[in-house]
């Protein structure tokens, strides 16, 4: 099993749209995300355009793509960069087989070089749902610490919840 991290190119956006727009209601309210926050697919296309337009110092989010054996099983993304300083990390396995058997683990790990190295970081947060055990385990196992669980809003496709933050530091 030969599990590659690399930055998503443009053709691979629609992996994300499809990801969030095929789910099942339950599935996104698992990952805190409310379905009428979800841009059109079209207007989500061309938000990722514009950010592969800019140089990497000036885009707002940085798109992972994750891939076994050449097929994609999950996804990273960056946002509220502050290029040389910060940045949040989202995670997600798109093929339920991949679930729960430590390729996320991998990955996040493998992501978490990637975001450093471009980015130029030096802290990379996460906050997934509280009550979402599986990327919290991941998070943990990858090598984040532990910062608090809060309530927020965590993102522009989110509700109110529970979060726990995590940060990873170099």
């Amino acid at each position: 099993m030969t599990v590659t991290v690399r930055q998503m190119t443009l053709a691979e956006g629609d992996l994300i749209i499809d990801y969030f727009h095929d789910a099942s209601r339950e599935h996104l309210e698992m990952l805190g995300v409310d379905p009428t926050r979800l841009p059109s697919r079209d207007a989500w296309r061309r938000r990722v355009e514009e950010e592969f337009g800019l140089p990497l110092e000036r885009r707002g989010m940085l798109l992972v793509i994750w891939r076994q054996d050449d097929q994609p099983v999950g996804f990273s993304t960056a946002d509220r960069i502050v290029y040389g300083d910060r940045a949040n990390m989202h995670l997600h396995i798109i093929d339920p087989a991949c679930r729960s058997i430590g390729i996320g683990t991998q990955c996040v790990r493998k992501s978490v070089d990637l975001y450093f190295d471009v980015l130029r970081l030096k802290q990379l947060f996460c906050e997934p749902n509280a009550f979402n055990t599986a990327p919290n385990r991941t998070l943990q196992k990858a090598g984040f610490r532990y910062l608090k669980t809060h309530m927020t809003v965590p993102g522009p496709l989110n509700f109110h919840q529970a979060v726990t933050q995590w940060v990873a530091e170099r």
